[in-house]
């Protein structure tokens, strides 16, 4: 069996009390390439914020193989782009868990950013302002700043949004050539189309595991409905929500990411959302 690049046991993820992410359990295979999907505000992103260390589990933990050098891509959103830098800056910064904040770039670094900056068709960019790039040509850059860091593991937060097709296309590529290098990859996606037809592994989320393994299995209309049934479960006005007890499936055939049965009731942690049936 694959070795584990990530471990999650009974993780709990959440932002001042409220859990986002419940009792995820399982592994992420060293060298797998997996989309993680699910509604609007289902967990996702709260889960590749827990992976990295910036948000700390409210139960469980996450574990990453020791010494594994992780490149974490969030959303554009996230990025001020009025802030007064140059491409070549942007992708330099990836540069930052080798030579530090203030440490001087080499011939071979600087060699390194130019052929990051030729992966992603960005020549000739060097010099051009954040505020003067398209969607596509940001997340274009930011994708060099990923391949600069040479990490084994790879979370990318939804980077297919509100760029062009010719632009998906590329970034598609070069995601499977990091596959192709047995790197680790964790990609949040929205287009299922775009999972089935590039994804091998996925995990299907609605704040608790849903599915989780090949992605022919996990993406089954039943497995979707679920997911729909479980969201709608969180909002005020649901009129219902699935029994505690109620069985999700792995990736290996067995019950529940151990979510089923588990002792942690979700109004331990919070006021409003769904109760057990």
């Amino acid at each position: 069996m694959a070795q584990a690049a990530l471990t999650f046991r009974d993780l709990t993820l959440g932002y001042h009390d409220h859990p986002a992410v419940h009792h995820l359990s399982g592994a992420v295979k060293r060298g797998s390439l997996t989309a993680v999907v699910g509604a609007n505000g289902c967990g996702k992103s709260t889960l590749m914020k827990g992976i990295v260390g910036v948000l700390k589990p409210m139960a469980g933990e996450s574990i990453k193989v020791e010494g594994a050098r992780v490149a974490y891509l969030p959303q554009q959103s996230e990025l001020d782009r009025s802030f007064p830098a140059r491409v070549v800056d942007l992708v330099s910064m990836g540069l930052w868990p080798k030579r530090g904040l203030l440490g001087r770039h080499t011939a071979d670094d600087r060699a390194a950013v130019a052929r990051a900056l030729s992966a992603v068709g960005l020549e000739g960019f060097e010099k051009r302002t954040l505020d003067t790039l398209s969607g596509g040509q940001l997340q274009r850059a930011l994708f060099a700043r990923v391949l600069v860091q040479d990490a084994e593991i790879i979370l990318l937060d939804e980077p297919f949004n509100a760029i062009d097709s010719r632009t998906v296309t590329d970034l598609v590529a070069l995601i499977k050539r990091w596959h192709g290098e047995e790197r680790t990859v964790l990609v949040v996606v929205h287009d299922l189309d775009l999972v089935r037809e590039h994804f091998p592994e996925t995990l299907l989320l609605a704040r608790r595991p849903v599915a989780w393994g090949p992605t022919a299995e996990a993406l089954t209309a039943e497995n979707l409905l679920k997911a729909r049934r479980f969201d709608e479960a969180w909002h005020d006005d649901a009129p219902w929500c699935e029994p505690e007890g109620h069985a999700e499936h792995s990736h290996d055939g067995h019950a529940a990411h151990g979510h089923a049965g588990h002792s942690h009731s979700h109004h331990e942690h919070h006021d409003h959302g769904p109760r057990a049936a």
